[in-house]
């Protein structure tokens, strides 16, 4: 009876949309809460209160969520007219990085652009925008019905030239989910299985070329085997090794909210690139499982959306996305748990991040749209505005 009624749930529509809007907003308010715990001490250290990076996210959260209703109701023609100059938006917001003086260096990389009170990270609007331009174009050679043009070099080449862009600020993070991006949309493009293989062993080469040129990469690549190895702990490995003592720390139910030990100077970037630590030591297990459950949620119905859509591009731009959020919360997870090195890319939507969590929600607001498109999803809701 309980496998029924699950089948019934997940075949309606409609009901895609709402668990997309519900995943959506709980790992946005988990995440406004838990940027508020991991961020207060560094805050109040180093900005005189325990509200100011919060507030931040909270500003940037209430910018995102008119701007993505807003994008909801385009229609699919004006998101293709928008699509055909994804590319060219993507070169210029990444170009002035390359302008002397404007961008910033964070950690090493730079992608960041300084506006005094805020800053904005280029890269991650250039997803966005990169996934509308590729689905445009994938989209325009289904409808012409020429398969005689191959994807690779309807797509590839232009991802390639972001790709350099983006690693002359040496942001390996971003240029890792970019590419696997691309590679996700060529996989749903029907690209050959052969030629797939041999692009991801190419990438696969040219990432481990980048890696093994550049001590520090190599280091940070190879300390999280062992974090904790006396030689690395108090250098390389001491965000990955902190990172697992607070996740080792939390137990079952966590230490309690706001009760952390690691983010008081112990774990740098507790509340961006590690917040899943900070999760797993306050909330516990309980609450990590609760976030993965979440994002597999979103995830899930981002596909599903997909999949009904009737416009081409609309399909290929719902992969993309779902490949977006999936790589990179993956990654950000992987690297909280040392199963993968640390890698500096965010959790959607959980971690403190402008850029990030506004490019993410009018992600989510082209997909959210994408459902609203449906008939029977519009059949359904107005069905229960009548009753």
């Amino acid at each position: 009876m309980a496998t029924k009624t699950r089948e019934t749930f997940l075949a309606k529509p409609v009901n895609h949309l709402y668990m997309l809007l519900v995943s959506a907003g709980a790992l946005s308010f988990l995440g406004l809460v838990m940027v508020f715990s991991a961020s207060s001490i560094h805050a109040l250290d180093t900005r005189g209160t325990a509200l100011a990076i919060v507030i931040r996210q909270f500003v940037f959260l209430l910018l995102a969520l008119p701007l993505a209703a807003y994008l909801a109701k385009l229609s699919a023609q004006q998101w293709n007219a928008f699509g055909k100059l994804g590319f060219i938006l993507s070169i210029a917001i990444l170009m002035i990085l390359l302008i002397p003086g404007v961008g910033r260096t964070v950690n090493g990389n730079t992608n960041w652009i300084d506006f005094k009170y805020f800053d904005v990270q280029p890269s991650e609007i250039a997803k966005f925008f990169m996934i509308l331009w590729a689905s445009h174009q994938l989209a325009r050679r289904e409808q012409s019905g020429k398969f005689d043009t191959h994807v690779l070099k309807l797509i590839a080449p232009a991802f390639c030239f972001i790709l350099f862009l983006v690693m002359l600020g040496r942001d390996l993070g971003t240029a890792s989910v970019i590419a696997v991006i691309l590679a996700g949309l060529l996989f749903v493009s029907g690209i050959r299985l052969r030629v797939f293989g041999t692009i991801c062993v190419i990438g696969a080469m040219i990432f481990a070329a980048l890696v093994v040129t550049s001590s520090y990469r190599m280091q940070r690549f190879l300390v999280f085997l062992d974090p904790f190895a006396p030689e690395d702990y108090k250098d390389l490995g001491w965000q990955p090794a902190h990172s697992l003592l607070g996740l080792a720390s939390g137990g079952l139910f966590g230490v309690g909210l706001g009760g952390s030990r690691q983010k008081w100077g112990n774990l740098p970037e507790a509340h961006t690139d590690f917040i899943f630590s900070v999760i797993g030591e306050e909330l516990g297990l309980v609450g990590t499982l609760g976030v993965l459950v979440l994002i597999a949620t979103l995830i899930y119905s981002i596909f599903r959306i997909g999949l009904r859509a009737q416009d081409p591009m609309t399909r290929y731009a719902c992969a993309g996305i779902g490949v977006w959020i999936a790589v990179q919360s993956f990654l950000n997870i992987g690297s909280a748990t040392s199963l993968l090195p640390v890698v500096g890319v965010t959790l959607p939507l959980v971690s403190y991040g402008g850029s990030a969590l506004v490019a993410t929600i009018c992600a989510l607001g082209f997909v959210a749209g994408a459902a609203l498109r449906d008939p029977e999803v519009r059949r359904e809701i107005v069905k229960k505005r009548q009753k």
